[in-house]
């Protein structure tokens, strides 16, 4: 293979449950993946699986053409990028940072900018959506923000590891679009629980109704997907993190105030997820805030 023609050495920081299944995808499409994480030991998932440990992120910068991340937020991505050991230490380094990480995008639009002024690198926001399962198969959805040009570099990569993927506008548009996600998802699983609930509590066959709204307007891959997940009470192993779900929460109620919005069903989804994990769910399935409604139950009929 020429050098015009070879794969592209891949870095990758952050190896959580997403991470995770996004580092698996590169390694099957064949592609040499040097990675990093805060918690070393997340790296023995997938090590095994010819992925390449290095000590640093300036490490896995040295070692990569593009380096791509998914951490839990903007302080994460900062640190990463602009930390003593981080991606902007490494003189040449990468040519361009893909972040698959939910962050903000003001925040995002100032790290793309000081990135281009320190190494020339270029940056294209590409949060993501669709759960650990679907980045596995490459399936995902990515919605993303950056200039034509690095969204074309990007483009050839991405594209294999997703199943929808689409250039939203100039850096930080990929991050606007993940908070109006959000605000559909976080506000739906709230939603799907207490349609669960109800279900329930009335008397009919709750399992089945998937089943029966398909195809009309209530139908939607929430009720499709997540209501089963509910309804069968199957959270373990977490596929997502109710703490991170509250973060993406209280980032589109931020946002939507910078507006100068008041969006109260976002606001009450918000309260939906704090009281949840106040109950001590900060690393529980997102899903399960069912939960909390079987809690609010019992304290009601006084059983706790």
């Amino acid at each position: 293979m020429t050098e015009a023609t070879r794969r592209p050495r891949i870095g990758f920081l952050g190896i959580g449950i997403m991470g995770e299944a996004m580092v698996l995808r590169l390694l099957d499409l064949g592609y040499s993946v040097t990675v990093w994480n805060l918690e070393p030991e997340r790296l023995d998932t997938v090590v095994p699986h010819g992925a390449v440990a290095a000590e640093t992120p300036a490490a896995v910068a040295a070692a990569s053409d593009i380096v791509m991340l998914c951490v839990l937020h903007m302080t994460a991505v900062e640190r990463c990028i602009f930390g003593a050991d981080g991606v902007a230490a490494i003189r040449p380094g990468p040519s361009l940072v893909i972040d698959f990480s939910t962050a903000d995008p003001e925040g995002t639009r100032r790290a793309a900018a000081r990135l281009k002024e320190l190494t020339g690198a270029g940056w294209v926001d590409a949060p993501v959506s669709g759960g650990p399962q679907l980045a596995r198969t490459g399936q995902m959805t990515v919605m993303a923000g950056g200039s034509d040009e690095d969204f074309a570099q990007a483009k050839a990569i991405v594209e294999q590891m997703a199943g929808n993927l689409t250039l939203m506008g100039p850096v930080g548009a990929g991050q606007t679009t993940k908070i109006l996600n959000q605000a559909i998802v976080g506000t739906g699983y709230v939603i799907m629980a207490e349609a669960l609930m109800l279900a329930e509590a009335a008397g009919i066959d709750a399992a089945r109704l998937p089943q029966c709204l398909a195809g009309g307007l209530a139908d939607s891959s929430l009720l499709q997907r997540l209501y089963p997940q509910m309804q069968q009470r199957a959270f373990d192993p977490p596929t997502s993190y109710a703490r991170q779900l509250l973060k993406d929460l209280k980032a589109v109620s931020a946002f939507a105030q910078g507006l100068g919005l008041d969006l109260k069903v976002i606001e009450q989804g918000v309260q939906r997820y704090k009281d949840y994990v106040a109950l001590g769910h900060e690393m529980s399935e997102s899903a399960a805030i069912v939960k909390l409604y079987e809690h609010d139950a019992d304290r009601s009929l006084g059983r706790s």
